[in-house]
């Protein structure tokens, strides 16, 4: 028994020192590589990727190939973009638990398992492959992907029978569904996907992120009614929205503008303390009562009470922090107009609430985390006090939430239809900043007659 529980402590303290220099490691490339996007040095960024021969073999390679498409997007590098994107899709259809990972966090912290993306995350794989499918003129691939999006949301929330997330549907991927079909001259699928659009954002996204239907896509709806003949859902919506449609003369071009705003939120960590409450029997609960959660666990009889020496029991739990960005609104313009850009995806608001609805999840395992680590406390102070008082520091030291994620995502996306000319096209994109400055960047673009093209614009702040 007692060579078995020196076995036990030593593989405790090891796997304390391995996690702990293993997150060193971690945050030094991640803040290296995020100090790069985040001052628009992509060509840094992408010979930082290219160097690190480790992640892409360890358990942060997920978030490796995640970060490697987004640099790739930047650089307009659109095919290796996608191809970086499905090595990332494909691992998170292909997660499966690794035992000794799991073992390990057991008796450290999350950050020691293979990084399983957000559910929004896996989404966000496919809304950033639709968008480089669409600028490179791919169109079919992106109705595909597009298709995934909310395919992949039912299949996500079928897992949570009793603790369903607010992001079920997503009101863009519909949306760009509907401009694929209408890019196409398909406008009887484009009725249908812009309607399924306006549902969405009035069932789900004005309450859940605080994201209005964009007059475009009303627009859109009134649009396609009339030009299939819908004579009926035309008048419906004509009330619901307050306004008579009139028939415009089509331009020569159109071109459908993403804007990206901002860079979403990063995970960070807070904490909660638990009293610890002796039972007989061996039976030990952890309670806060601020927050009315009591959670027992049975570590055994025992005569001593060295285990009652321990007041209180800290547990990390990850939670994310707004990167509020810089910029407050955009508007294109021409030589003859202006087209503001309406958000259409709040990903900062996503990323908080779909964390947020999984915390009970969250909560569960942490506590058995906390009360495995206090059990192996426990037998450690029965044969040595003061080994059992080191193995506390190594708990507490190594306690830590999951604090990864795929940090280069956008804060929102906004987008315009935009009327082109045949030809060359030049456009200015004013950015509004929250001081009330402007700052522009130019747009310049070749139209073909009768052609619907995407562009995309990341602002970084």
């Amino acid at each position: 028994m007692m060579l078995r529980n020196r076995c036990c402590r030593w593989i405790i303290y090891m796997s304390a020192a391995i996690v702990l220099t293993g997150c060193a490691t971690y945050y030094t490339k991640n803040i290296k590589l995020n100090r790069a996007i985040e001052a628009g040095r992509f060509e840094t960024a992408d010979k930082l990727l290219e160097k690190d021969a480790k992640s892409p073999k360890n358990r942060n390679r997920l978030l490796y190939y995640l970060n490697r498409g987004y640099v790739s997007w930047m650089l307009n590098d659109y095919q290796h973009s996608v191809d970086y994107l499905n090595t990332a899709e494909n691992m998170i259809d292909d997660y499966s638990m690794r035992l000794g990972a799991e073992a390990l966090a057991m008796i450290t912290n999350p950050m020691v398992k293979p990084y399983r993306a957000e559910d929004f995350e896996t989404v966000m794989v496919n809304c950033f492959k639709a968008i480089s499918y669409m600028q490179m003129g791919e169109r079919e691939d992106a109705m595909v992907e597009c298709r995934r999006i909310n395919l992949k949301l039912n299949n996500l929330n079928d897992k949570y029978k009793d603790h369903k997330n607010r992001y079920q549907r997503d009101a863009f991927a519909h949306t760009m569904m509907g401009l694929l079909y209408d890019a196409s001259g398909d406008y009887n699928n484009a009725f249908i996907a812009y309607r399924n659009a306006l549902d969405v954002y009035e069932t789900d996204y004005i309450r859940n992120f605080d994201v209005q239907p964009p007059q475009q896509l009303k627009l859109d709806i009134l649009r396609t009614a009339y030009m299939i003949g819908f004579g009926e859902e035309l008048n419906f919506y004509e009330r619901k929205f307050g306004v008579k449609y009139t028939p415009v003369k089509k331009p020569d071009a159109e071109m459908i503008f993403f804007w990206m705003n901002g860079f979403g939120p990063v995970k960070d960590e807070w904490s909660i303390n638990f009293t610890v409450i002796r039972g007989t029997g061996g039976l030990v609960t952890f309670v806060n009562e601020g927050l009315n959660i009591s959670f027992p666990f049975l570590l055994g009889s025992s005569e001593k009470e060295s285990f009652s020496d321990l007041k209180l029991v800290r547990v990390s739990f990850p939670k994310y922090a707004e990167r509020k960005p810089a910029s407050v609104s955009a508007v294109i313009t021409s030589a003859t107009a202006s087209y503001p850009l309406e958000p259409v995806e709040n990903i900062n608001a996503i990323a908080l609430k779909t964390l947020n609805d999984r915390f009970m999840r969250e909560m569960a395992g942490s506590l058995l985390r906390v009360a495995t680590k206090q059990a192996l406390e426990e037998l450690t102070r029965r044969e040595d006090k003061n080994a059992g008082a080191i193995l506390s520091i190594v708990n507490a030291a190594t306690e830590k939430a999951d604090t990864r994620n795929w940090q280069s995502l956008p804060y929102g996306i906004s987008y315009a239809r935009i009327p082109l000319i045949s030809g060359e096209n030049k456009l200015t994109l004013n950015v509004k900043m929250a001081d009330d400055k402007i700052v522009t960047s130019d747009v310049s673009l070749k139209a073909k007659q009768g052609e619907t093209c995407f562009h995309a614009f990341h602002t970084l702040n």
